[in-house]
């Protein structure tokens, strides 16, 4: 099931959600989207699915906004109002995998396996543990990292251009990767890859995060999810009280930053 968000919309409350790949640190972070899904959502856990900072993209130069803050307080006061929080950290904020155990009203794991209302268990990981990039050639994915956030740079710049002639939100990053056919290859050589990583924890699906593409479809008589991201498409996965998972799409912000939004300014531990 897929659905659209809207901003306005009245608060929703759901028994779970997992959200993924936000990037904060990085331009092409839709940190405004975040922070109107997390006002009008409420749940009884969260799940961080990795890629939340982009300690690779604040290596190469600072660049940490109002608005990044806002969101890691907006976390912050779901965890402390009851929601429970749990951070599965992904391959652009690995030095998190240091720190596993509860912090707070946080949990850090290195993966996690969520029972939904109606009985099903998932097993969440991040996804890159099975991308052969990452774990073998690590120069080569900072290198595919660089060009992706130069194409995310150019979303900014033709949508600043396409909201004066009043057309909506297009991703240029999103269209070159569906139309590159051994990216699409990739795609399909992951998700196998996933399914059967999952299948050696005799659960029932599997959900992940890493390569930006929502997805709730199954392989081999095992649930796939894909939380998707907060960059080109601003999706998160959503259980209801009844135990199904849902697909939903919110509106990505394409106002341009105010010269107090390029605030630089680190998060204070």
């Amino acid at each position: 099931m897929v659905g659209s968000v809207h901003k306005g919309e009245l608060m929703a409350h759901y028994r779970t959600a997992w959200i993924s790949d936000l990037h904060l640190g990085t331009r092409g972070c839709q940190a405004g989207a975040v922070l109107d899904f997390l006002r009008e959502h409420d749940f009884d856990t969260l799940y961080l699915v990795g890629d939340i900072i982009d300690i690779w993209a604040l290596k190469r130069g600072i660049y940490w906004p109002q608005e990044h803050n806002d969101v890691i307080q907006k976390l912050l006061r779901k965890s402390r109002k009851g929601t429970h929080l749990v951070y599965i950290p992904g391959n652009h904020d690995e030095f998190i995998h240091n720190f596993l155990g509860q912090f707070g009203d946080i949990h850090i794991q290195k993966h996690a396996i969520h029972e939904t209302a109606d009985g099903r268990k998932i097993l969440i990981i991040h996804g890159h543990e099975l991308d052969t990039v990452i774990q073998n050639i690590g120069w080569l994915a900072h290198l595919g990292d660089l060009g992706y956030k130069i194409l995310l740079e150019l979303n900014g710049v033709i949508n600043f251009f396409r909201r004066l002639a009043g057309h909506d939100y297009w991703s240029l990053s999103a269209y070159v990767k569906n139309e590159v056919k051994n990216v699409v290859s990739f795609i399909s050589g992951f998700e196998e890859a996933v399914v059967r990583y999952a299948e050696d924890y005799k659960v029932d699906g599997v959900m992940c995060g890493h390569i930006h593409r929502a997805a709730i479809h199954k392989i081999r008589g095992t649930e796939y999810y894909n939380t998707g991201d907060w960059v080109e498409n601003c999706t998160a996965l959503l259980e209801d009280y009844t135990g199904q998972i849902s697909l939903v799409q919110f509106e990505p912000s394409v106002k341009p930053k105010t010269s107090e939004s390029r605030v630089e300014e680190l998060v204070e531990a």
